[in-house]
């Protein structure tokens, strides 16, 4: 399987965050991308030489859980200081700065998590135009005891002596997480480094990433033709769009049936995309195929490995009917989005724990035939969103509600049978019902049921039931990667709660998420 250049679509301007395992690496890269800087996370321990010919003008060391100074702690490469290319060393990353330039790091005296006041001392152009006094978010239990030769203090906090250096030059460090917002001019910090250190200038807008994207996939394909997987999402349209725009009829898109969407959505999926896409759509009704590889399959991961191989298997077949007709298919286009990336822990992203496999990432079949196109590869959901504004898709379409590529395959806990699926389609129903009826769609991030393997006694019409117990999870979030379930009006809940009891067979019960992620995910699966 390979994976054709137009999946990383390389602006002017390139800012790297090597990962240390941060719980907010995530936040880093987004706080970059929202001052318009594209950005992209790496493996903290990536050599340099490996970098170097991406010509980053900037590097961010991400924070981390481990001590610096502990054997087998994640190191960088030290080449990355003798490159000239300018770095910030966030809290672990700052650390590793003064350990690898003659510094030292030790254990504080007490650990610092949670707010502080920042004293800037010496403002250089980390601190330029900002207040002497700054409240931040600190998280570490070690901390910088003596400073390399040539560096100076910047800034210090109660419980933090050194909380930001600099070398007087291009390398610098603060202890606190300036992408948080708990510190609230973390992102005039961040634009600092990146403007007035870095040099950027803000030039990766949608309409920059659309250029590239499309010249990219345009030098990919040449004369071959390529399939793209059209679920009726956000995500799909907005790749299949880009890559029409680039390839013109070269295209032909799949919409598969796996029988595992929800209720009604085959029909009016295909309606909203004949009706706002000028594109070759072709419907394959694939539902029985799924549906016998699920059969007795109840481990979620398992689930997502069948979903993904039998959705290659459809496209293989049907690309080699197509083949017949129009010529030999090269390509596979998807809607993959950084976090499927990130959370599946594809190889570019192998320094982060592996939370969950996306069917689109980590469940495809070894020895793919085809080349994969995947041009929203690096980008975040909102990112994709704004791209698909920009490309001229409906509003009501760019702004559909996420839902998993496996469907509900990992919404139906335990085994998938087209009898439990009935029952989770019609409380799905309700709940996306009830939300769009009460103008909460657009204000949440997903809304849905999910249907638990677990039976409760109830009481219906004076008769004793022994029934299905349903949650309802409905969540905020930006762009997938952290997300807090959504305080709706109890009313709403009432109102959900009486319709799937009293039109829904087989449930009785029915419970409300309030996990956030972390520590839970978004699916439950």
């Amino acid at each position: 399987m390979t994976s054709v250049d137009a999946d990383r679509v390389g602006p002017s301007e390139l800012v790297l965050v090597l990962d240390f395992g941060s719980q907010y690496s995530q936040l880093i890269a987004r706080r970059i991308r929202e001052a318009r800087v594209y950005c992209e996370l790496v493996p903290g321990t990536t050599p340099w030489a490996e970098l170097e010919p991406r010509r980053p003008a900037g590097v961010v060391l991400s924070g981390g859980p481990a001590s610096v100074y502990q054997p087998g702690a994640p190191q960088v490469d030290p080449a990355l200081f003798r490159s000239g290319v300018p770095v910030l060393g966030i809290c672990y990353g700052m650390q590793l700065i003064a350990h690898h330039l003659g510094g030292e790091v030790a254990p504080a005296d007490r650990r610092e998590y949670g707010p502080a006041l920042l004293e800037v001392s010496e403002p250089g152009r980390l601190f330029e135009h900002l207040p002497a006094r700054l409240p931040v978010w600190m998280s570490h239990g070690d901390q910088v005891r003596r400073l390399p030769a040539g560096f100076r203090v910047l800034a210090s906090s109660a419980n933090s002596p050194v909380a930001a250096f600099d070398d007087g030059g291009r390398l610098l460090g603060i202890q606190f997480h300036p992408e948080v917002h708990h510190t609230p001019q973390g992102v005039d910090i961040l634009r600092n480094f990146l403007y007035r250190i870095c040099g950027c200038t803000g030039t990766w807008t949608p309409g920059s990433f659309i250029l590239r994207a499309t010249e990219a996939i345009r030098a990919q394909v040449g004369d071959g033709r390529v399939i793209c997987a059209l679920s009726g999402g956000v995500d799909s349209a907005v790749a299949a769009t880009l890559i029409h725009r680039a390839v013109g009829d070269q295209l032909t898109c799949l919409f598969v049936n796996n029988g595992l969407l929800r209720r009604e959505e085959p029909e009016r999926v295909l309606d909203v995309l004949h009706g706002s896409l000028d594109l070759d759509i072709r419907y394959v009704d694939a539902s029985q195929r799924f549906l016998s590889a699920l059969q007795g399959v109840v481990d979620p991961e398992e689930k997502r490995r069948i979903v993904g191989r039998e959705f290659i298997r459809v496209f293989e077949e049907e690309a080699k009917a197509l083949a017949e007709r129009r010529g030999e298919i090269d390509f596979l286009a998807q809607g993959t989005l950084y976090p499927d990336v990130i959370e599946s822990t594809a190889p570019e992203t192998a320094g982060a724990a592996r939370i969950k496999t996306h069917h689109n990432v980590g469940g495809l079949p070894s020895g793919l035939r085809f080349r994969l196109i995947e041009p929203l590869r690096y980008l975040f959901k909102d990112e994709a969103r704004a791209v698909g504004l920009e490309l001229g898709l409906p509003e009501d379409l760019v702004h559909r509600q996420p839902f998993p590529g496996p469907g509900l395959a990992v919404r139906c806990l335990g085994e998938v049978t087209p009898e439990r699926l009935e029952i989770l389609r019609a409380a799905d129903w309700v709940v996306v019902d009830e939300i769009k009826k009460h103008g909460l769609y657009r204000q949440v991030w997903q809304s849905f049921a999910v249907l638990t393997p677990l039976r409760t006694v109830g009481i219906m019409g004076d008769d004793r039931t022994y029934a299905s117990l349903v949650a309802v999870r409905v969540v905020t979030s930006e762009d997938a990667m952290t997300a807090d379930w959504a305080r709706l009006p109890h009313e709403v809940l009432a109102r959900i709660s009486n319709r799937i009891v009293n039109e829904v067979p087989g449930v009785n019960r029915v419970v409300f998420d309030i996990t956030s992620k972390p520590p839970g995910t978004i699916e439950w699966e």
